[in-house]
């Protein structure tokens, strides 16, 4: 791996500097060893992407390879909740903030972001249609005589009944708060969209460490 000129060094700190400021979880080196990573993934796009960012393709690989996400449906709402304006390239600052939960969100905040995942339409609610969808999408379906939907159907209806705590027939954020709060098995209800441990530590070996570990070189 090339060496950072001196100027680039520089320009990386600062930058490091300002967004673990703005970003929790992370302090000063680790946040520079993210950006020199960003920049790697740059440098594997054609010069015209890189210079609007990550593109989602490239970070739905990302998804796919390092953190475990295989299925198609939620790597894409991931990276819809990653991108907040929703220009198909991961900037800087969305790209820690995206890592910030992935690797050290409280419950707090990884209630939030499996939320926003999962409220497909973004009204506030996941309704008994997005559960149906999610969960059609992502379960294994074996062949069977039955009608698989009704079954799907029937998983809808008992997380309905676990979960809308105020019986309006859809689940709010603070219905799937509480959920998660009496039940923390319950975050990742309709579908895998955050990273296992075992992805988590091989990330951070991967990206603190041996960055670390060169740069000191």
């Amino acid at each position: 791996m090339q060496k950072m000129s001196a100027m680039n060094r520089k320009v990386i700190q600062n930058l490091a500097e300002t967004l673990c400021k703005q970003v929790k979880h992370f302090n000063k080196t680790e946040t520079e060893c993210l950006i020199k990573l960003f920049n790697s993934l740059l440098g594997e796009q054609t010069e015209r992407k890189a210079n609007h960012g990550v593109d989602r393709a490239k970070f739905r690989n990302i998804l796919h390879n390092t953190f475990g996400m295989t299925d198609d449906m939620m790597t894409d709402r991931v990276c819809r909740v990653i991108d907040k304006d929703n220009d198909g390239y991961l900037s800087i600052k969305e790209w820690v903030e995206a890592l910030s939960v992935f690797l050290r969100g409280t419950l707090d905040e990884k209630i939030k972001y499996c939320f926003e995942v999962y409220d497909l339409n973004g009204d506030g609610y996941i309704s008994r249609e997005e559960m149906f969808q999610m969960l059609k999408d992502s379960l294994i379906r074996q062949p069977t005589e039955e009608d698989p939907d009704e079954g799907i159907k029937d998983i809808v209806e008992i997380a309905l009944k676990k979960m809308d705590y105020d019986h309006d027939g859809r689940v709010s954020y603070a219905d799937f708060e509480k959920t998660v709060m009496d039940e923390n098995l319950l975050l990742e209800a309709f579908g895998n969209c955050l990273p296992d441990a075992k992805s988590v530590l091989a990330f951070e070996q991967q990206a603190f460490q041996k960055q670390h570990e060169h740069w000191k070189e």
